[in-house]
């Protein structure tokens, strides 16, 4: 099994929403400015992504500047942005390919011994990055994504919901997993429907019964 490790630039969609007028904005404000969780944005913040603050009565302000700065950060980056996008990379022949965006170490080498042990002819690309996993998808068009909820810039809720606005990636089967339980994962409701969700927990016995599902039908239109 192929093992390649990716890490590129950010990737977002456009943003249409206009920056409120104000200088600062609630948690609130900013999950929906970016598309995001508010659990998402309150990481970002303990990140020290955003520049944020508390009022005397314990309610947490972000300065809009921030959020500007890191929209356009993300933006600049873009491949979209630049003179042109990343190529689209060869697969090798009847190559099945699996990408995994997941900052755990721990899990990212989970996911590897499952596949190279049920899924040895798979090409295997990782990603411990939101933005630079979303990039990656339009560069790799795997067959299979794995995606994480929590991650470091863009959630995999927020990452998932671009892709569905992209008709090329309908064909992209999707796999969430996370340390998330089932009355945690509410806020990402949104983007979680329709697709299998594996609790961290249970990952060694759920996630090779998904996979085979997901890649069989790749494998039998390379026959």
């Amino acid at each position: 099994m192929e093992i390649r490790q990716n890490y590129s630039m950010a990737d977002l969609p456009p943003v249409s929403t206009p920056l409120p007028p104000s200088e600062h904005y609630s948690t609130l404000e900013v999950a929906r400015l970016l598309g995001m969780a508010v659990r998402s944005v309150q990481m970002m913040v303990d990140r020290g992504e955003l520049d944020a603050w508390k009022t005397p009565g314990g309610h947490r302000r972000i300065s809009r500047e921030s959020v500007h700065r890191w929209r356009e950060a993300r933006r600049a980056g873009s491949p979209r942005q630049g003179p042109a996008a990343s190529p689209v990379l060869a697969r090798s022949a009847g190559g099945q390919r699996v990408l995994l965006i997941e900052d755990s170490k721990h899990f990212q080498n989970l996911v590897t011994l499952l596949l190279r042990h049920g899924f040895p002819g798979a090409e295997l690309h990782v990603a411990d990055d939101g933005i630079a996993g979303l990039a990656l998808v339009g560069q790799l068009q795997p067959d299979v994504l794995i995606v994480d909820i929590l991650l470091p810039g863009i959630d995999g809720a927020a990452l998932i919901t671009s892709l569905r606005s992209h008709p090329q990636f309908s064909k992209i089967k999707l796999i969430v997993v996370t340390s998330l339980d089932e009355a945690q994962r509410a806020p990402y409701a949104f983007a979680l429907q329709g697709v299998p969700v594996v609790h961290k927990p249970q990952l060694a016995v759920e996630l090779p019964g998904l996979l085979g599902a997901a890649l069989a039908p790749v494998a039998a239109e390379s026959v």
